[in-house]
Formats: C-alpha cells, structure tokens, sequence
C-alpha cells in the first residue's frame, strides 16, 4: 500500500461521541421497558432524585453527512454514592431516541451530559415526618434513587412508594428494587422498617388495583398502613408522572392544605414537570 493512501486513511475523521460513558449491565423486563448502568463522570456531583440529559448520536444528514446528538431528560435512578449511574426507560419502537437505545450492549457509549437537574430533590421539601414517592410507570426512576439515599432515612421516620403501572411485568423494577433494600450492606441499617411500598395495575388483575389518584382520595392507602390523612404539618410528597397524574395530585395536595415548593421556595410537596416527550411521559398513565 503507497503511502498517499496510508495517509488518506490516517486523516479520515473518525466519529466521537461527545461526553461518551460506557454502558457497563442492560436488564430487560419485557418488550417496553428496560434498565440500564453506565461509567459515572469523576466530576459528576448530583442530588439524589435530580435528572441529566443523555443519548445517542443520531443518523446522518443526507446533504451534510454530519450527526447531531439525539438527547432526552432521563431521571438518575442510583443513588448520588453509586459509582455507576443508573437508568430505566421504555422502548419506543419508532422513537428517534428509544428505538436505538433500546439495542444498545455492554460496552457501547451513549452521550451523558453532566448537568444535574431537578425538583423531585429533598431540599426542596420542607422538614416532615413522613414522604410519600407517588408515581406511574418510568416515574419511578427519581424515586429509586431516593430511595437509596441514606439521608432520606435521616430526615424522616416514614416513607411510602406507590408505583402503578398497567401490568404486573412493568412493576418489576421497583418490587425488586424494594425487596433487595433490606439486605444491602450500604443502606439496608438506614431502611429498617422505614419504607412501606404500595404497588397497584390499573388493566391486569394483582393483589392491588386501581388508579393511584383514586386511592389517596378515597384514603386506601393510608388506611392500609394505619397513617392518618394527609397533613401540611407531618406529611412531604413527591409526584413524578403524567401531565394529567401530576395535576390530579397537586390537586389532592392543595385539598390537604399542602403547599408546593421548588429548590428556591421550599414547602410541603414538589411536582417533576420537565418531562415531556419520547422516552419519558408515554410510559406514565397507567
């Protein structure tokens, strides 16, 4: 080989993924939704409950050839201790995003864009006794982070997740989650009998069904842990879902006589809204 076409070789550019993590474990939990963990920049510094932007590269320009990054909010589902960062999503079969991030392996890069942001974050809460995590289907990610935060443990004596979802396989996720809490080396002496989990579908028969709004209305949930309704004075919620799953609740909140808060202006429960689009709402009304 002459060595003008070695040099056209060595001057050909080759593609780079910007601010690339490597993926390290993929589980899939049936054909719409599944997890993922990648390498966590060194710099990277977040809250436990906060979101990043992360993606893939997208296909090429016809006339340019050149690829622009494919992005989305994606919550942090490990915790801020985790050396590796966490994700679960849906599968979106003709989503820009999802119907290529859906195919990725062990060893592939994906774009992680180290800037943490987020309300569903215990600062923006003011001191209680007891949280209540309140989501439907990938809502729970923030809450998976949480839930691992020996700091959430710290600042109240009771906490209860409620997860809904359509079918059984797509509470997986959290059930396992919950289940292996106890005898983890790192945070199971935190959780002791903190945390109470309430998991319902809203098509497929289990042993709890129903709509998460109905419940806390109709006071299900509180009465099957023996709480009293809620109260501005000794209850914190959290809500990430739906437009319509997040208005429901606010609402449920206002009536109870909570105030909402933010990072800047911390009350009594706070509301994720920066979720919209592919990838993250569509898996959210149960």
């Amino acid at each position: 080989m002459s060595n003008r076409i070695l040099d056209m070789i060595e001057a050909e550019p080759v593609p780079v993924i910007p601010d690339a993590q490597t993926v390290t474990s993929i589980t899939h939990y049936n054909d719409w939704l599944f997890s993922f963990r990648v390498t966590r920049p060194q710099s990277l510094r977040f809250r436990s409950g906060e979101f990043v932007m992360i993606g893939l590269m997208g296909d090429p320009d016809p006339e340019t050839s050149k690829q622009k990054p494919l992005l989305r909010a994606y919550s942090i589902a490990s915790p801020n201790w985790d050396e590796e960062l966490e994700f679960y999503s849906i599968k979106v079969q003709d989503g820009p995003l999802t119907s290529k991030l859906q195919h990725i392996k062990v060893g592939d890069e994906i774009i992680l864009r180290p800037k943490p942001v987020g309300t569903l974050v215990l600062d923006a809460l003011l001191p209680g006794n007891r949280i209540y995590f309140v989501c439907t289907g990938t809502g729970i990610a923030p809450f998976a982070s949480l839930i691992r935060d020996p700091e959430l443990y710290e600042k109240y004596d009771e906490v209860i997740l409620t997860h809904t979802c359509r079918y059984i396989s797509e509470l997986t996720y959290g059930a396992d989650l919950v289940a292996n809490l106890a005898d983890d080396p790192l945070i199971g002496e935190f959780v002791g009998n903190k945390l109470k989990y309430y998991a319902t579908t809203t098509r497929e028969k289990s042993l709890r069904m129903g709509r998460v709004t109905d419940l806390l209305r109709n006071g299900n949930i509180a009465k099957e842990f023996g709480l009293p309704p809620l109260d501005p004075k000794t209850d914190r919620l959290m809500v990430c879902g739906s437009m319509a799953l997040n208005l429901d609740v606010k609402d449920i909140c206002e009536s109870s006589g909570l105030t909402e808060g933010s990072n800047s202006m911390p009350a009594e429960f706070v509301v994720e809204k920066a979720f919209v689009g592919e990838g993250v709402t569509e898996n959210f009304d149960a």
